[in-house]
Parts: C-alpha cells; structure tokens; sequence
C-alpha cells in the first residue's frame, strides 16, 4: 500500500513522475482566466483569476478523483509564514468529487484518497479587484485636466522550492473614451479642444486576465462651437442672404462681412496696405445681409461663451464664398403682342443692374416708348415691369421692325449697353 499524507514541497513537485501517463484526476476551476506558475524549479501549477470586487471572494476549486469511485478529500492551504500547507477542510462525503469555494488567494492542496491510492494537486486562487476615482480639477478654454488615481489587488503567490514571493504579471492598462471614442491611454490626462457640449468622461482601468473597473466623470463645458449655414449663396445683386447660427454653447454673436475677394486681392497686387478688410459688422444671432455690388464675399462668425472665470471664443468661416453675380444685359428679338398670354411684352432680361434706360423706336427714328428705373431691386430671373407692351398712345402699334436702345450700370459699377432690332408680330 502506497500512502501519500504531508511531504515536502519539492517531493510534492514531482510526485507525479510516480503517476501513469493516463491519469485524469485534476484540480480546475471556472475562473475568468489562468495562468501557470514560474517555481524556480520542478513541476509548475495553475493560478486560477477570479475578477472580484473588494473584499469579495469568488475563489473556486474542484478536485476530480481519477479512480472512478468514491474518495476523500483532504484540504489544505498554504502559509506563507511556516511555507507548508496546513489543514484547511475535509470532505468524507464519498463523492467522486469535491469543490470548495469563496476562497481568499492563496495557494490550495488536496490529497484524493481511494482505498489505498492517494493524488495529490496544488493550485492558486487569486481574486483580482480595481477601485478608481476620477475628477476634473482644472478647467480653460483651451483644455480641462482629468486627474484619476486607482487601486489594485496585489496578485502574489510562492516559490514552493524557496519560498520567495512572486508576482503574476497582470499589465494592467488603462483608457479613457468620451461618447464611445478613444480619447487618452494615460491615467490622468489633459484633454485639449475640450467640447461644447456636457460630456461624460469614462475611465476604465483593465489588465489582460479581462478584470476591469470603470468610473466617469462629467464634463461641464465652458466653451463655443462656432458654426452657421448661409441662404442663397449665390444670386443677383442686391442680394439678402440668411445667415443663420447652428453654434453650439454661446451667449455671444459677432459676424464679420468681408470686402470683395477679388477687390481685396488688387489692392495687396497693387502693394497696397489693405487697412480695412471688413465691409460690415452684426452683432446679431441670425441676421440677414443685403449685398449691394457684384463680388465674392467671406464670411467670418466669433461666438462666446461666458463663465466665472472665462470667456471663451471660437470663429468659424463659410467652406465657400457667398457669389453675388456680374452685371448683365439679354434683349429678345421679337415679341407677339397678340393677346394669346405668350410673349405678349417686350422684355430686356438683366440681372445685378443699378439702373436701366430703354428706348424703342420705329423705322423712322420716331421714340415710341421709353422705360427707366434708377433703383433696381432686383427680380426672379426675369423684369417683371413691362418694358413694352407694343402700344403707341394706347393704340396697337404696327407690325414690324423696331430699333431698341438699353444703357444700363450694373452694381459692379460696369456699364451695360446693347441695341439692335426687335420683331413685332400680331399674327395668332
């Protein structure tokens, strides 16, 4: 009969050289993840990871007998002080396998005992736990400053050969993410370009067995995002275009309106000093503007926002330029003032025109009709006055060819003149 009861450490490292290869009792665990030892020598062990909370233990151990029978089970955990394992629990059930749990870390022998056959195993348990606290403890304009500490289980065990302590490698980690994004991979961070809107700051403090702990901390922004949309831009002057503020966080609003680019650009090309870039200010949330000439026009927004000890800005400019269109002058060449509803009126088409001068005459060179307008306010892609309805003192003018005369100034201070011959026509 071959007993086994308490031997030394290294006997019981290479008791299993006395086991046949075919054995299946074991020591196992339904832990988070495992690890081995790293004895200085002999035969290594398993260290089961629980992830746990403080003071919590989650520690497991199942013991199989290997003889397919009933057996005994004999624990015993290890002492750091002594460097043996002392008795720790008996089972007599007569099961064929026994699970101790809520174990505190450490080190964990069993001898299985059937009839005159004794196994023995050893394995550890670590309950491996994080605890963090963050706050923010400064905050500016251009960046707030997260401070965070941690604390940690320490995961040790023992060389059962020399009985020195060792440490399990954890590489713990940490990261922080803002709205599921990445943002710092250091404990406590600076956060630059902080946002304009509250934000909640997660911290996660994690290793590679998957043990983790989280804390977050709110951000309460002191700072503007300045933004906006433009409507049209692009069309005839005198052109209203509005501007209308998407900014987020601001108690403030001031719109800057350039000058015209290309007038900007001759005076620098010129060498001149171009003392004054703006052409008007507004201190408004959504204002609207009248763009009196033609030109390309940026725009430039600064919003604020104020605090107790700060007040932030941000400036946002227009992608593209607001386009207010050249002058120009379209004359048709022949009417039908027949009544029919189409193309029953002369018409002379121009679009970003200060003033317009028309004259129609006969073959003769007699004036039949003139029409003027010194403050053109603009129009949709076509005059809507009638410039001549084919009338001659309120009676029907004759068919045939007329003499047109247009002298116009558009809002880019372009003269615009046109003359030619226009066909009148009565037939249906």
């Amino acid at each position: 009969m071959m007993k086994l009861n308490r031997i030394t450490p290294l006997f019981v490292l290479l008791i299993t050289l006395f086991f046949p290869c075919n054995v299946e009792a074991q020591l196992t665990a339904v832990s988070d993840d495992a690890v081995q030892t790293a004895y200085s020598s002999g035969v290594q062990d398993q260290i089961y990871i629980f992830c746990a909370a403080p003071n919590e233990n989650l520690g497991q151990l199942t013991a199989t007998s290997s003889f397919g029978g009933a057996a005994i089970f004999e624990w015993f955990k290890y002492s750091p002080g002594t460097g043996s394992f002392d008795a720790y629990l008996s089972d007599n059930s007569g099961a064929t396998s026994s699970t101790i749990r809520n174990l505190e870390n450490g080190g964990y022998r069993v001898e299985v005992t059937s009839g005159e056959t004794t196994e023995i195993y050893t394995a550890w348990v670590m309950n491996s736990w994080y605890t963090a606290t963050a706050e923010i403890t400064e905050s500016t304009c251009d960046y707030f400053q997260i401070q965070a500490v941690f604390e940690e289980a320490s995961p040790v065990y023992y060389d059962l050969a020399t009985g020195l302590e060792l440490q399990v490698f954890k590489d713990v980690k940490v990261r922080w993410e803002a709205d599921g994004d990445p943002v710092a991979s250091v404990l406590s961070p600076q956060v630059f370009s902080p946002p304009a809107r509250n934000t909640e700051y997660t911290l996660t403090v994690y290793d590679r067995f998957e043990c983790q702990v989280e804390v977050s901390v709110s951000y309460q922004s002191i700072v503007t995002e300045a933004s906006f949309d433009a409507t049209p831009m692009e069309g005839e002057a005198p052109l209203d275009v509005s501007f209308t503020s998407t900014s987020l966080n601001a108690d403030e609003y001031e719109w800057f309106f350039f000058r015209d680019r290309d007038e900007l650009l001759q005076e620098g090309l010129n060498g001149g000093l171009v003392e004054d870039s703006i052409l008007a200010t507004a201190i408004d949330q959504s204002p609207i503007y009248t763009y009196e000439s033609s030109g390309t026009y940026q725009v430039k927004l600064v919003t604020t926002k104020n605090s107790e000890s700060f007040a932030c800005t941000d400036t946002f400019y227009l992608e593209d330029y607001i386009v207010v269109q050249n002058s120009l002058l379209e004359v048709a060449n022949v009417f039908t003032p027949n009544g029919d509803g189409v193309n029953d009126v002369f018409i002379v088409k121009y679009q970003s025109i200060k003033s317009i001068h028309i004259q129609v005459f006969n073959r003769w060179g007699r004036k039949v009709h003139s029409w003027e307008n010194n403050n053109v306010q603009g129009f949709d892609e076509s005059v809507s006055e009638s410039v001549w309805d084919g009338k001659i003192g309120g009676r029907d003018a004759s068919p045939g060819v007329y003499y047109y005369v247009v002298k116009a100034v558009g809002r880019d201070d372009e003269t615009q003149n046109a003359h030619g011959f226009v066909h009148l026509f009565r037939e249906k």
